[in-house]
């Protein structure tokens, strides 16, 4: 099943629980979308998608300047993965289809 649409995310960041959103549009092997919490939205970049398989980053700014390297897996109204916080290790997060 695709992953593209919108969907209801929540990542187990070291500050906890963060709630969010990621709309997520495939063209071929190229992923393009928005991930979005309470920083607002940000444009995803370098998205790939292989199959079920994603990945993608996005650059915050708050609480401080970092690059957020995403890989996941799309598994019908489910998505889940990793995410590389910078210096700051590495979350999970899940979600499901908006």
């Amino acid at each position: 099943m695709s992953a593209d649409g919108n969907w209801t995310t929540t990542m187990n960041t070291p500050m906890g629980a963060q709630e969010g959103t990621l709309e997520l549009s495939i063209d071929g092997n190229t992923l393009t979308g928005k991930l979005g919490g309470p920083q607002g939205e940000i444009e995803l970049q370098e998205g790939t998608a292989d199959g079920d398989n994603l990945s993608w980053k996005a650059d915050i700014t708050s609480p401080m300047a970092m690059t957020l390297e995403f890989t996941a897996t799309v598994a019908g109204d489910e998505i889940s993965g990793d995410v590389k916080l910078g210096s700051f290790g590495n979350a999970t997060f899940t979600g499901t289809r908006a």
